[in-house]
Protein backbone atom coordinates (compact mmCIF):
# COMPACT_ATOMS: atom_id res chain seq x y z
CA UNK A 1 0.00 0.00 0.00
CA UNK A 2 2.77 2.20 0.81
CA UNK A 3 4.98 2.64 -1.73
CA UNK A 4 8.26 4.84 -1.70
CA UNK A 5 7.60 6.24 -5.89
CA UNK A 6 4.30 7.42 -4.53
CA UNK A 7 5.33 9.56 -1.84
CA UNK A 8 8.52 10.47 -3.77
CA UNK A 9 5.65 11.56 -6.93
CA UNK A 10 3.69 13.40 -4.00
CA UNK A 11 6.84 15.09 -2.65
CA UNK A 12 8.15 16.41 -6.31
CA UNK A 13 4.81 17.30 -7.46
CA UNK A 14 4.29 19.39 -4.89
CA UNK A 15 8.22 20.91 -4.43
CA UNK A 16 10.12 20.11 -7.46
CA UNK A 17 8.70 23.32 -9.48
CA UNK A 18 7.91 25.75 -6.55
CA UNK A 19 11.23 24.99 -4.53
CA UNK A 20 13.47 23.46 -6.22
CA UNK A 21 13.63 20.07 -4.24
CA UNK A 22 12.98 16.60 -5.08
CA UNK A 23 12.74 13.63 -2.61
CA UNK A 24 15.56 10.75 -3.25
CA UNK A 25 16.59 7.25 -2.19
CA UNK A 26 20.00 7.41 -0.62
CA UNK A 27 21.89 4.26 0.18
CA UNK A 28 23.57 5.49 3.55
CA UNK A 29 22.68 7.78 6.36
CA UNK A 30 20.14 10.46 5.50
CA UNK A 31 20.87 13.99 4.34
CA UNK A 32 19.96 16.63 2.55
CA UNK A 33 21.57 18.87 0.40
CA UNK A 34 21.31 21.96 -1.29
CA UNK A 35 21.35 22.79 -5.11
CA UNK A 36 25.52 22.81 -5.95
CA UNK A 37 27.70 22.96 -9.22
CA UNK A 38 26.95 19.52 -9.64
CA UNK A 39 23.14 19.37 -8.64
CA UNK A 40 20.65 21.88 -9.69
CA UNK A 41 18.01 21.06 -7.00
CA UNK A 42 17.92 20.43 -3.71
CA UNK A 43 17.72 16.94 -2.63
CA UNK A 44 16.07 15.42 0.41
CA UNK A 45 17.97 12.22 0.98
CA UNK A 46 16.39 9.47 2.68
CA UNK A 47 17.44 6.05 4.06
CA UNK A 48 17.36 2.90 2.03
CA UNK A 49 14.16 3.43 0.27
CA UNK A 50 12.23 3.26 3.25
CA UNK A 51 9.16 4.81 3.68
CA UNK A 52 9.48 5.82 7.83
CA UNK A 53 12.95 6.92 6.42
CA UNK A 54 11.47 9.06 3.75
CA UNK A 55 8.82 10.75 6.09
CA UNK A 56 11.08 11.63 8.65
CA UNK A 57 13.54 13.59 6.30
CA UNK A 58 10.58 15.30 4.49
CA UNK A 59 9.77 16.75 8.33
CA UNK A 60 12.96 17.86 8.74
CA UNK A 61 12.98 19.73 5.49
CA UNK A 62 8.53 21.07 6.21
CA UNK A 63 10.93 22.90 9.48
CA UNK A 64 13.62 24.13 8.15
CA UNK A 65 13.04 28.01 6.99
CA UNK A 66 14.70 29.88 3.87
CA UNK A 67 18.28 30.21 5.09
CA UNK A 68 18.35 26.65 6.71
CA UNK A 69 17.34 25.12 3.35
CA UNK A 70 20.12 26.74 1.57
CA UNK A 71 23.14 24.71 4.08
CA UNK A 72 24.40 21.27 3.46
CA UNK A 73 21.95 19.16 6.40
CA UNK A 74 20.15 23.06 7.12
CA UNK A 75 23.49 23.42 9.30
CA UNK A 76 22.48 22.01 12.19
CA UNK A 77 24.35 19.84 14.52
CA UNK A 78 23.88 16.21 14.59
CA UNK A 79 25.60 13.38 16.74
CA UNK A 80 25.55 9.59 16.13
CA UNK A 81 24.21 6.65 17.87
CA UNK A 82 25.65 6.69 20.70
CA UNK A 83 25.03 9.71 22.64
CA UNK A 84 25.47 10.21 26.13
CA UNK A 85 22.66 11.51 28.31
CA UNK A 86 23.19 14.88 27.76
CA UNK A 87 23.88 14.48 23.98
CA UNK A 88 20.16 12.49 24.08
CA UNK A 89 18.66 15.28 25.83
CA UNK A 90 19.75 17.83 23.23
CA UNK A 91 18.69 15.17 20.57
CA UNK A 92 15.35 15.16 21.46
CA UNK A 93 15.07 18.23 22.30
CA UNK A 94 15.62 19.36 18.67
CA UNK A 95 13.53 16.63 17.03
CA UNK A 96 10.07 17.09 18.80
CA UNK A 97 9.02 19.14 16.46
CA UNK A 98 9.86 17.21 13.50
CA UNK A 99 8.84 14.27 14.79
CA UNK A 100 5.54 15.61 15.29
CA UNK A 101 5.18 16.81 11.84
CA UNK A 102 6.65 13.30 10.68
CA UNK A 103 3.44 11.62 13.06
CA UNK A 104 1.08 13.62 11.02
CA UNK A 105 2.23 13.04 7.76
CA UNK A 106 2.07 9.19 8.77
CA UNK A 107 -1.30 10.02 9.61
CA UNK A 108 -2.65 11.74 6.20
CA UNK A 109 -0.55 9.09 4.44
CA UNK A 110 -2.24 5.86 6.94
CA UNK A 111 0.77 4.74 7.99
CA UNK A 112 2.35 3.67 10.98
CA UNK A 113 4.06 5.84 13.00
CA UNK A 114 6.63 5.75 16.09
CA UNK A 115 9.08 7.66 17.75
CA UNK A 116 12.55 7.57 17.53
CA UNK A 117 15.00 8.31 19.95
CA UNK A 118 17.73 7.15 17.49
CA UNK A 119 20.53 5.61 20.22
CA UNK A 120 20.57 2.48 20.22
CA UNK A 121 24.46 1.81 21.68
CA UNK A 122 24.10 5.44 23.74
CA UNK A 123 22.61 5.70 27.25
CA UNK A 124 18.97 5.18 27.14
CA UNK A 125 15.76 7.44 28.25
CA UNK A 126 12.21 7.29 28.50
CA UNK A 127 11.00 6.29 25.44
CA UNK A 128 7.54 7.29 26.34
CA UNK A 129 8.25 10.75 28.15
CA UNK A 130 10.00 11.71 24.55
CA UNK A 131 6.47 10.13 22.98
CA UNK A 132 4.70 12.29 25.00
CA UNK A 133 6.35 15.95 23.99
CA UNK A 134 6.23 15.08 20.59
CA UNK A 135 2.61 13.97 20.93
CA UNK A 136 1.92 17.42 22.86
CA UNK A 137 3.58 19.58 19.91
CA UNK A 138 0.94 17.47 17.28
CA UNK A 139 -1.65 18.75 19.73
CA UNK A 140 -0.05 22.33 19.32
CA UNK A 141 0.30 22.03 15.93
CA UNK A 142 -3.40 20.69 15.35
CA UNK A 143 -4.67 23.91 17.21
CA UNK A 144 -2.20 26.27 15.82
CA UNK A 145 -1.86 25.43 12.32
CA UNK A 146 1.24 23.94 9.90
CA UNK A 147 3.27 25.86 8.29
CA UNK A 148 1.85 26.18 4.56
CA UNK A 149 4.31 23.34 3.27
CA UNK A 150 3.36 21.17 5.65
CA UNK A 151 -0.03 22.19 5.31
CA UNK A 152 0.36 21.47 1.47
CA UNK A 153 1.87 18.48 1.87
CA UNK A 154 -0.63 17.26 4.22
CA UNK A 155 -3.70 17.62 1.95
CA UNK A 156 -1.42 15.98 -1.08
CA UNK A 157 -0.81 13.18 1.30
CA UNK A 158 -4.60 12.94 2.41
CA UNK A 159 -5.75 13.10 -1.05
CA UNK A 160 -4.37 9.86 -2.10
CA UNK A 161 -4.31 7.57 0.59
CA UNK A 162 -8.12 9.01 1.05
CA UNK A 163 -7.66 9.47 4.84
CA UNK A 164 -9.43 11.96 6.65
CA UNK A 165 -8.98 16.03 5.77
CA UNK A 166 -8.33 18.14 7.68
CA UNK A 167 -6.58 15.95 10.62
CA UNK A 168 -8.50 15.72 13.15
CA UNK A 169 -6.81 15.23 17.39
CA UNK A 170 -8.75 11.67 17.56
CA UNK A 171 -6.36 10.75 14.76
CA UNK A 172 -3.67 10.53 17.40
CA UNK A 173 -3.03 8.15 19.94
CA UNK A 174 -0.48 6.23 21.85
CA UNK A 175 -0.69 3.98 24.44
CA UNK A 176 1.41 4.61 27.34
CA UNK A 177 1.69 2.39 30.14
CA UNK A 178 -0.27 2.77 33.15
CA UNK A 179 2.64 2.86 35.31
CA UNK A 180 4.28 5.81 33.36
CA UNK A 181 1.48 8.11 32.81
CA UNK A 182 1.57 10.00 36.35
CA UNK A 183 5.44 10.25 35.70
CA UNK A 184 5.10 11.56 32.29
Amino acid sequence: MHQISDLKNIFDTQFADSHNTRLVKGDDEPIYLPANDTCSHHQVVFAHGFYASALHEIAHWLVAGDARRLLEDYGYWYCPDGRDKAQQAEFEKVEIKPQAIEWALSVAAGFDFNVSVDNLNGEQTCRFSFQNRVYQQVMMLLEGGFNKRTEQLLKALSAFYKTTWPLQKEQFSWDCPQELEDVI
